[in-house]
């Protein structure tokens, strides 16, 4: 069974003696130590995996230890080191810890014992915690999108200036604002010395984070490509219309090793895009989209949307049966989100059928 496999599961108490709970940060660990019997036991430590390995060893060198802390800043290093060293360990997602109404107490102490004693009771799930090289990944697709998210600010900044400062902005194209023609000639606008001095250091900036977007990009398609297993799910999810190479890399680093998805709705549910639902009774209630998961990815995927109904006459069809059900003013918005989710049903096939999307002629769908 893969890493990715075994970290998404929940504790069976009984088959545990020891639950330590942790409240990690980046010079110390809370941990709260409790069984069955009623024994609870707190203490501060320095933050040191290797530390807390020996101290386990040394006090419960015959009992079987699980460990649980939440996902944070300091990362996976804390649970390698404790998988390593054979222990169970849970790296559990804060918004999936329940809270208290009215507690107005909050310590790194008490939310140790917290988490202690939810894994008595198996109320705690791990989250889905990547192997090393789709943690690379994620590092490398986040500096992307941090150049990205800079080169729109950027725009956006220069844009702003114009508009302020009363200077047309060079006429071009639909899809062109900001080609290389209209760059050359904002390198030229007739200004002040301080509007000037500005636009040179934004042109500057907006030209930096261009060119690092485009080394941090090459530098994702040599890590997948260094991989079989990420450059064939990258394929595969490539044959599915609308989603592109970008898309691909996107949705695999957040999603990590296919070995962990277990149905065709967990994978649109992980992204965020299922409705919430308060329902009871006979009386079925459905609201906005949960919006879990990563707001990039799950953006990135809506865009595929559209694309993919100009090429998926399948999908076509469907966008337009969604919409014809919905008010005018919000049934292109619930259509669209709608084949992002259809498109995150085929991206599960082909990653866990490892094959390529076969797409339907426009005959076989008549």
């Amino acid at each position: 069974m893969s890493t990715m496999a075994q970290s998404r599961h929940s504790l069976i108490p009984l088959e545990y003696d020891i639950f330590i709970g942790l409240d990690v940060d980046k010079h110390s660990m809370a941990a709260t130590i409790t069984d069955h019997y009623g024994y609870t036991k707190s203490l501060k430590v320095p933050y040191d995996q290797q530390a807390l390995v020996q101290y386990t060893g040394k006090h419960f060198k015959d009992k079987r230890v699980a460990f649980a802390y939440e996902a944070g800043p300091t990362g996976y290093g804390l649970y390698d080191s404790l998988q390593a060293a054979g222990y169970t360990c849970l790296v559990v997602s804060p918004s999936k810890i329940p809270v208290q109404r009215g507690n107005r107490v909050k310590t790194n102490r008490l939310d140790s014992g917290q988490l202690s004693r939810l894994m008595q009771g198996g109320q705690v799930n791990s989250i889905r915690v990547p192997t090393p090289i789709y943690r690379e990944l994620r590092q490398l697709t986040n500096l992307r999108n941090m150049h990205i998210r800079q080169v729109s600010a950027m725009k956006c900044r220069i844009k702003a200036m114009f508009l302020m400062e009363g200077i047309s902005f060079p006429d071009a194209p639909a899809g062109s604002h900001w080609s290389s023609r209209v760059l050359e000639e904002l390198t030229h606008v007739e200004c002040s010395t301080v509007i000037r001095f500005k636009l040179d250091q934004l042109l500057e900036t907006l030209s930096f984070h261009q060119h690092h977007a485009l080394e941090a990009q090459r530098q994702i398609r040599r890590l997948c490509m260094e991989n079989q297993d990420i450059a064939d799910s990258i394929r595969y999810l490539t044959s599915i219309p609308g989603i592109g190479w970008i898309v691909a890399s996107n949705v695999i680093s957040r999603v990590g090793d296919w070995r962990g998805l277990r149905n065709s709705h967990e994978l649109g549910a992980f992204l965020g895009l299922v409705p919430t639902e308060h329902s009871t009774g006979e009386r079925v209630s459905k609201g906005s989209l949960t919006h879990t998961g990563d707001a990039r990815v799950r953006s990135m995927l809506i865009e595929a949307a559209w694309s993919s109904i100009s090429h998926d006459q399948e999908l076509a069809s469907f966008y337009h049966r969604v919409y014809q059900h919905h008010p005018r003013d919000r049934a292109a918005r619930k259509a669209i989100v709608a084949v992002a989710r259809k498109l995150t049903e085929r991206m599960y096939c082909v990653l866990t059928e490892r094959r390529e999307y076969i797409l339907r002629p426009k005959e076989d769908m008549n």
